[in-house]
């Protein structure tokens, strides 16, 4: 029995000054909830001091969508936990586009199951 589907995103090369703008990080969660008709209930975010990054968390109805940025290390992590079945959002032409990554790898995991399939996609390099 599937609960769930959770998509673990990983975006590298990304630039470092984009990964600092908190604003910037939180359009891209609403733009993912706006895209895939999510509902947020709830939200957490820190932008950690000096030349580090952002730290997000948005409670959905649907479960969660998380995202940390590392622009020390020029990486974006993203989790999206959904417990009913969604359409895929872009995630490497968006963040290749928004946060001018180099690569992006997403991981889909379907939840309740022993199954998962990992899709790798490359930006421009």
């Amino acid at each position: 029995m599937i609960v769930g589907t959770e998509w673990l995103i990983e975006a590298s090369g990304c630039d470092a000054d984009s990964l600092r703008d908190e604003s910037l990080i939180r359009g891209i969660l609403e733009s993912v909830i706006a895209d895939l008709g999510l509902k947020a209930v709830g939200s957490v975010w820190h932008k950690f001091p000096g030349e580090a990054g952002v730290t997000g968390m948005i409670a959905l109805t649907e479960s969660h969508l998380a995202c940390h940025t590392y622009p020390e290390h020029n990486i974006a992590t993203f989790n999206l936990y959904c417990c009913r079945t969604r359409p895929e959002w872009n995630w490497d032409e968006r963040l290749t586009d928004l946060l001018g990554a180099k690569n992006v790898n997403i991981t889909r995991i379907e939840r309740g199951s022993n199954e998962s399939q990992t899709a790798t996609a490359g930006g421009a390099e």
